[in-house]
């Protein structure tokens, strides 16, 4: 059995989609997809800019993402979950599968409106885990959009007929984000993510999708891509809160800022802002993971050190020892975990006098 002491570094899983694109900035130059450096993980395809393919997902967490370092070197996470699952995880997780699900989307065009289960319709329907997510956004371009949500008075018969029509996006709430928000969208809510948007995603792990409208697209073949219909208006909450631009806590930390954005039974996400040498602390008995949205440094363990950059991610197993994060210039990374609720979330904050209220519209209990 390998030992799982220190960080390990993940290649992620590039997905090709018709909604997607070719250049992958800030997270990925562009240089290195078309040159020779390509980020572990990226489709084989020739040099020229061309045919670079057009990339909408980077699936960091995802089973056949590949461990870069340590002892499970170009193993995929799958295996490595499937073999030690209490080194990887921590013996409080008791799912079948590793706890979260984690993307980067790049987006070229709008998504199809869609919904995902709950826990229950997905268990009884699909045999699978709900999903429940969250994004956090890193770049918008100044008119780009999303769809969340429904429109006031909007009933199950018009949405129906709407998406029959190829005209969803006529009913749906629309909203322009902004880099550094944080949406959290519970299952049961109608969403979309419109062109020009580069995001963090996180999730219980599923890829439970049910489609309402894709606006008359066809894939390559000349063939309508399939809908979900019945499916998903089964699903959707009409009455959905819109639950987007949250009161996230920004507060000092001896290493820089910390920023507790939202959580949930299924995940918590923070944001690190790190300007100086941080020792991070060994986990409490379960997995957490470490994404770096911006900066350069390294992260430092008993035998040396590995150099961090954008769009890496770094999972920390439950039997890792304390390591240092040191950067070489400012670095924002996303910490994400399954939370306790209380212990990472209220009472830190609470600690720090924010008020239960307040803190009400981070910390959701489903």
């Amino acid at each position: 059995m390998p030992k799982l002491d220190i960080p390990l570094l993940l290649a992620p899983d590039f997905k090709e989609k018709i909604w997607g694109r070719q250049d992958l900035e800030p997270l990925y130059p562009s240089e290195d997809l078309a040159g020779d450096a390509k980020p572990a993980g990226f489709p084989n395809q020739a040099s020229a800019p061309e045919t670079i393919p057009r990339i909408g997902e980077a699936w960091l967490t995802g089973e056949n993402a590949t461990f870069l370092s340590g002892a499970v070197a170009r193993l995929s996470l799958g295996e490595v979950f499937r073999t030690s699952p209490r080194e990887l995880c921590g013996s409080q997780w008791k799912g079948g599968q590793f706890p979260l699900l984690a993307k980067f989307l790049f987006t070229n065009d709008w998504l199809s409106m869609q919904v995902h289960p709950d826990d229950e319709y997905a268990a009884a329907r699909e045999k699978s885990r709900g999903k429940t997510e969250a994004w956090y956004f890193i770049e918008c371009d100044p008119d780009a959009e999303i769809a969340l949500g429904l429109q006031p008075g909007t009933t199950r018969e018009t949405l129906e007929a709407a998406c029959r029509e190829a005209r969803s996006l006529e009913v749906a709430s629309r909203f322009l984000p902004r880099p550094g928000e944080t949406v959290f969208v519970p299952a049961g809510t109608i969403h979309a993510l419109g062109p020009g948007l580069v995001l963090f995603e996180v999730s219980e792990t599923s890829d439970i999708t049910y489609r309402l409208d894709d606006y008359a697209r066809t894939d390559a073949q000349g063939r309508p891509r399939l809908l979900h219909l019945e499916r998903g208006l089964e699903n959707t909450r009409l009455d959905a809160p819109v639950l987007r631009n949250l009161n996230s806590f920004e507060l000092a930390e001896p290493f820089g800022s910390r920023c507790w954005l939202v959580a949930c039974p299924y995940f918590g996400l923070e944001q690190w802002t790190v300007r100086r040498a941080v020792t991070y602390p060994a986990p409490p008995n379960r997995v957490e993971c470490l994404v770096v949205i911006r900066g350069a440094g390294r992260v430092e363990i008993p035998d040396g050190w590995l150099a961090y950059r954008p769009g890496q991610t770094w999972l920390v197993p439950a039997t890792c020892a304390p390591f240092r994060l040191v950067p070489e210039n400012q670095s924002c990374v996303i910490r994400f975990y399954v939370p306790d609720l209380d212990r990472d979330f209220r009472q830190p904050l609470e600690e720090r006098g924010v008020s239960p209220d307040t803190i009400r519209g981070v910390v959701f209990e489903s």
